[in-house]
């Protein structure tokens, strides 16, 4: 008697996003074309309209939709979190990955697809997937509407030891938490680490409250399977109306978000033309078609366009671009 087939475990991308909406539907097109069973969008405090797009994919069921009211003083993506992964535990999710919008999951393996990834990665808990850093390929300004995934398509030549981050695909059950980079408190005994291409790497990162990063350095960031188009620059206005919105963890008012900053210099690779994630760009192409389609969704994404343009016009003043310049690069 045949056994039957084993079923594939249940796969959720999460993101945290605020003012986000001009990105939302590619890079919900994008991903849903990656296989994840759900796809799930925490919003707070947005002005751009992003929340009420979010719900209206919601509505229209593409995505989950939970918007939250961040506490003073937490941070954004790790409440976020919270709400996601006791979402997930009620519905059975068993493998969840954390990516921010400015994050294209790339799977380089057979077809591409998040079960292809995790198909000979069974015992792992977690799997880092490599940052691959995009440049602004020369973009100052931005229009709404066009597409990141077509528009960038430069980038550092590959991942660096020691410098590259990670994102983190994780067994739901074995943590209590989980933060933007990796999960933490672990609740299973020496959680299996493997890299996309299954080589085994340490989990002393799993035990540190805030850890981007996973040894060996370059075993870590060989793998050739999966790894994270890390599109953190796009334009000049893009990347200096980050000071207007702030970051992930709830900071202002630092000189992160300068041209000619350290993190612009390190974010901002141009080195060599990488196209290799258009091999999905005609399936994205074809959901975000049929997703503007949808008179809600496409009203609720003029919406966010609209406001990103008069935001952009009104924050970013002549004045205000030169004070957000550096005279010279530097640390």
């Amino acid at each position: 008697m045949t056994k039957p087939a084993a079923q594939p475990q249940k796969t959720a991308l999460v993101s945290c996003m605020r003012n986000e909406g001009i990105f939302l539907l590619e890079w919900v097109a994008y991903h849903q074309g990656l296989g994840f069973d759900a796809i799930i969008v925490v919003t707070n405090d947005c002005t751009d309209g992003s929340d009420a797009l979010a719900e209206t994919l919601a509505d229209d069921g593409q995505i989950i939709h939970i918007d939250q009211t961040v506490p003073p003083g937490d941070s954004p993506q790790d409440a976020g979190m919270d709400l996601a992964l006791d979402w997930m535990r009620r519905h059975d999710v068993t493998w969840a990955l954390h990516i921010d919008s400015d994050e294209f999951l790339l799977i380089e393996h057979e077809r591409g697809q998040i079960q292809d990834l995790l198909a000979d990665l069974t015992r792992a808990d977690v799997i880092p997937i490599a940052w691959r850093n995009f440049g602004d390929s020369g973009h100052a300004n931005w229009t709404p509407g066009a597409a990141v995934l077509t528009e960038f398509t430069q980038a550092e030549p590959t991942a660096e030891p020691g410098i590259a981050k990670f994102k983190c695909l994780f067994r739901v059950d074995s943590f209590a938490r989980a933060t933007d980079h990796n999960p933490l408190e672990p609740q299973v005994d020496d959680p299996v680490v493997l890299s996309p291409d299954g080589e085994t790497l340490s989990n002393g990162s799993l035990y540190q409250a805030k850890s981007s990063r996973f040894r060996p350095h370059d075993i870590a960031c060989r793998a050739t399977r999966a790894r994270l188009n890390h599109y953190a620059v796009k334009s000049q206005d893009l990347f200096l109306m980050k000071n207007d919105r702030g970051d992930g963890q709830g900071k202002r008012d630092d000189r992160k978000y300068h041209l000619g900053s350290k993190w612009h210099r390190a974010a901002n690779r141009n080195d060599v033309q990488d196209r290799a994630i258009l091999r999905h760009w005609p399936d994205t192409q074809r959901r975000l078609t049929a997703l503007r389609a949808v008179p809600a969704i496409a009203l609720a994404e003029h919406a966010c366009q609209d406001w990103f343009a008069a935001r952009r016009d009104s924050f970013l003043t002549p004045d205000t671009r030169t004070a957000l310049t550096k005279r010279k690069a530097r640390a």
